[in-house]
């Protein structure tokens, strides 16, 4: 019998994620000038540097190349960020081998078919509520919020609940501006 997807969260040590649809929610604003724009959700933002402070490997994989992303990412206190990554089952594979994780103990959220080998290799598989069919067919939790809306929050503060580490410290309103 299959387990409950709650039943993974409390081995979870590594949160990797997709930009485009699980950070973002996929559309891209292109300018007169050529310049591409993006928005990202502040309490996605929160849960991510709180996961940071509270010890969690989090690790950004993206196809996408927008240094104004890995800016924002690095002022969340994320430093192991592969953007222009084609072909992430790889990028994700380096990563755990240089710093001895086990795929049982990771947590990947993608959103789109790129997503979808490196999905197949990890403990805990997520999508947000808008991915493609195949995607969520893949994922062992499916949340339900949408990509850019909350959807990264949502599987960071239940891994974070779970372990006891959600609301842990006292200092918990200066950790995110």
């Amino acid at each position: 019998m299959e387990k409950n997807y709650k039943e993974y969260l409390n081995q979870i040590t590594t949160l990797i994620f997709d930009v485009d649809g699980v950070l973002t929610d996929g559309t891209i604003i292109i300018t007169t000038d050529g310049s591409m724009h993006r928005t990202m959700h502040t309490k996605d933002g929160f849960a991510l540097k709180t996961a940071v402070d509270e010890g969690f490997h989090v690790c950004i994989i993206s196809g996408g190349t927008d240094e104004g992303v890995r800016k924002r990412l690095k002022g969340l206190g994320i430093t192991d960020i592969y953007l222009g990554a084609h072909h992430k089952t790889e990028t994700m594979k380096t990563y755990l081998q240089d710093n001895n994780i086990q795929k049982d103990n990771v947590l990947y959220m993608g959103d789109d078919i790129p997503d979808f080998h490196v999905m197949q290799e990890v403990g805990l598989p997520c999508c947000p509520q808008d991915a493609v069919p195949e995607i969520k067919g893949v994922s062992k939790y499916v949340s339900h919020k949408k990509g850019g809306k909350g959807c990264v929050r949502d599987v960071i503060e239940q891994v974070l609940k779970v372990q006891g580490k959600w609301l842990a410290n006292d200092n918990v309103s200066a950790k995110y501006d």
